[in-house]
């Protein structure tokens, strides 16, 4: 005689609850291990809505709560990684702008985030959205900052271990300096139709910072997000930028998931917000993937 039970291990309930014990289990023993040297890490991918922001503040907040000291700084004018810091971003606010138009240094702007003790962000506010325009006529108008990133961490008292800057959909001057700024770019993929559209251009404005610019910037990782395994197609996207980039995908997938799109409206990370959610647990274990790597490399 069968059971339909939730607490009968056969059931897909049962598996999905087991599978979410032991993840969380393995995230909570892991250690995280700390780079000797501060990693800048540029978020990065012009198509729109494949999840830059949510990667980049729930992979820092992932990493802050194993200890180790990060910085976000938000270059998207829309100021969504500021809001889902819970740090204040209104007009007024000292922000990114300050530092870009040389009017501020980021110890002048930075703010604490009230989501971990060891997470920090420099935010952006709607001044953002006219930098461009007047980076034009800026001396070393692609150095800005990187400049200013350079002069933060060597002034810094408490060692940085991660800074992550989150850029806006597109190519232009504030993701040049974003480039300029980094070692390390992260493209986040969203496994659906069209996936890979525009990624050839993306890695062909990589290699043109990397060539004249910053001969250190590298596409370290690339993670694929908005999966969902019920579909042939997300399965089928995944094999696909595997077979393309084998060395930088991660292997762990971030699912489509409503708590990691309901944590931004509450001022939190997915992290803080339902840290026992699918959602958070695979940040956790890509954040694991991010910094093991580093540390081999």
């Amino acid at each position: 005689m069968t059971t339909d039970s939730p607490y009968d291990g056969s059931t897909p309930l049962a598996r999905e609850v087991a599978d979410i014990t032991r993840r969380r289990r393995a995230v909570e023993t892991q250690n995280f291990p700390l780079p000797e040297t501060p990693r800048v890490i540029t978020v990065a991918n012009q198509k729109g809505g494949v999840g830059k922001t949510t990667t980049t503040v729930n992979l820092a907040a992932a990493l802050a709560r194993q200890g180790a000291h990060v910085l976000v700084i938000d270059l998207d004018p829309q100021g969504n990684a500021s809001t889902a810091l819970g740090v204040e971003h209104r007009a007024e606010t000292p922000s990114v702008y300050d530092v870009i138009v040389g009017e501020a240094t980021i110890d002048e702007v930075v703010q604490k985030s009230p989501e971990f003790e060891r997470l920090f962000c420099v935010p952006a506010t709607i001044h953002l959205a006219g930098a461009e325009i007047e980076l034009v006529s800026l001396v070393a108008r692609e150095q800005r900052l990187r400049t200013a990133v350079e002069l933060y961490l060597a002034e810094s008292d408490d060692p940085v271990h991660y800074v992550f800057i989150d850029c806006p959909p597109s190519l232009g001057l504030l993701t040049i300096n974003a480039f300029v700024a980094a070692r390390e770019v992260l493209i986040p993929i969203q496994c659906e139709y069209y996936a890979l559209e525009g990624l050839s251009q993306l890695l062909n404005s990589i290699q043109l910072i990397e060539r004249h610019l910053n001969p250190d910037l590298r596409v370290s990782t690339i993670l694929l997000t908005m999966y969902d395994a019920r579909t042939n197609l997300a399965n089928q996207v995944v094999a696909d930028v595997r077979e393309h980039f084998p060395q930088q995908v991660l292997d762990t997938l971030i699912p489509r998931s409503v708590r990691i799109s309901e944590a931004p409206s509450y001022g939190q990370t997915v992290i803080s917000y339902d840290q026992n959610s699918p959602g958070s647990l695979s940040y956790l274990e890509a954040a694991a993937e991010i910094a093991t790597r580093g540390a081999v490399a």
